[in-house]
């Protein structure tokens, strides 16, 4: 069912539609180098492989999931060849580029930059923190939105009119609804769905496709855990709040279902780097310190060694002791703002580059800790306005405890601790 022209593409007009600047590109024959970012299903692959085939141009395909360097070089090497025999830019079209390595993305570089190869990437994440500077500044970035409740209705009808299987039997597509919502908008997931469904059907008989049918059919047939559904919420949550509860069984049961659903191991990662620093805190900072040396390492593997990695995190924090002492104080200090406005800084803590500033007593009074014992001193930090106000309260476990005791040593004659 992939379309073989651009009249027959669906979606994307603000893209490839009449007067568009991806079509405009594809008609004057010089496409640049870019990226497709877009959720999953509005027809990412669909259109590298339309363009590379209007263009005439040889097209060769990797996955991220599953290519390494050698299958990088390997591309480039036969895109080489195949420009020095035919004269024709190669399009290498990488599929969720986002999971691609530093050292990975490196070894595209030197390919794009001479135009080697045209390179088309597809993500569902955003570029700008998935891949590397010096690869996307040679690349433009087309955004891919979801298709209209509209799109694909008209997908639907379409197959039932040209898919070679579904025209040969009779069907009636009563309603939609219950197909759209399986789907999440996801065109590849609305048409295995349709197949799904349509599979029951008896010769001979008229199939009437309903709501009912399409759920119970489904339900039956589809795994419980959608990446972009209510499902992928409700599992990080569990993880999240399991790693929270202390309790490491949990946390590796969740996040094997995660994995064997094929979530992206670094959004697992982020939300690790997020745990640690908000619910592990200033009891065990070296929660955060695993938790993003984590994220450093599972780009550097990838899967499936990654699981372990992850595990291994998982495990840690979920055993750790736990403080959000941190987090309220941020969120204390950012209501205090919110609310009271913004007060002005008191005059030995400005900064006085300028004769005119030190005339004015900008940085007058400021007593420099270092020329202190023990690198401290007693002065106000605070605007008058809130002098005083208590903001971060240390949670009741051993590390805190000591900084409580140091808190009250320093600032017995000003805080109430």
């Amino acid at each position: 069912m992939r379309p073989q022209s651009l009249e027959a593409y669906v979606g994307q007009q603000h893209l490839v539609g009449e007067g568009a600047i991806l079509r405009q590109a594809i008609e004057a024959g010089k496409i640049p180098s870019f990226i497709l970012w877009g959720p999953p299903g509005v027809g990412k692959t669909t259109l590298a492989q339309l363009i590379a085939k209007l263009l005439k141009k040889p097209f060769y395909q990797l996955s991220a999931i599953n290519s390494g360097v050698k299958d990088i070089r390997d591309a480039i090497e036969n895109a080489e060849k195949t420009t020095l025999f035919q004269a024709k830019g190669a399009i290498l079209f990488i599929d969720e580029i986002h999971r691609f390595s530093k050292s990975q993305q490196d070894a595209l570089l030197g390919a794009v930059e001479k135009g080697v190869v045209t390179l088309i990437g597809a993500t569902t994440e955003n570029p700008s923190f998935e891949v590397i500077p010096a690869l996307l500044s040679r690349c433009q970035v087309y955004v891919l939105q979801h298709l209209t409740r509209e799109e694909l209705e008209g997908l639907l009808h379409r197959a039932l009119e040209q898919d070679e299987v579904l025209r040969q039997q009779t069907i009636d597509l009563v309603e939609t609804d219950a197909l759209l919502l399986y789907s999440g908008g996801d065109a590849r997931r609305l048409l295995n769905a349709l197949e799904l469904v349509a599979n029951y059907g008896q010769p001979g008989e008229t199939l009437q496709i309903t709501n009912d049918l399409v759920k119970q059919r489904i339900q039956q047939n589809i795994a419980l855990y959608d990446k972009g559904g209510e499902q992928h919420y409700d599992i990080i949550s569990a993880f999240i709040k399991s790693i929270r509860g202390s309790d490491p069984n949990a946390a590796v049961y969740w996040l094997a279902r995660m994995l064997d659903a094929g979530e992206d191991i670094e959004f697992i990662a982020r939300r690790l780097v997020i745990l640690a620093a908000e619910d592990i805190g200033l009891a065990n900072p070296n929660g955060l310190l695993l938790a993003t040396t984590t994220m450093d390492a599972i780009r550097m593997i990838g899967m499936p060694e990654a699981r372990i990695i992850l595990a291994q995190c998982a495990v840690y924090l979920a055993t750790s002791p736990k403080s959000n002492s941190a987090y309220l104080s941020i969120d204390k200090a950012l209501d205090l703002v919110r609310k009271g406005g913004a007060h002005p800084v008191p005059l030995h803590l400005r900064n006085a580059p300028t004769k005119l500033m030190k005339e004015l007593d900008y940085g007058a009074g400021y007593k420099y800790a270092h020329d202190f014992p023990e690198h401290f001193v007693q002065q106000e930090f605070l605007p008058e306005a809130i002098h005083g106000k208590i903001l971060y309260e240390p949670a009741d476990n051993p590390p805190e405890a000591r900084v409580l005791q140091k808190l009250r040593e320093n600032w017995k004659d000003w805080y109430p601790y």
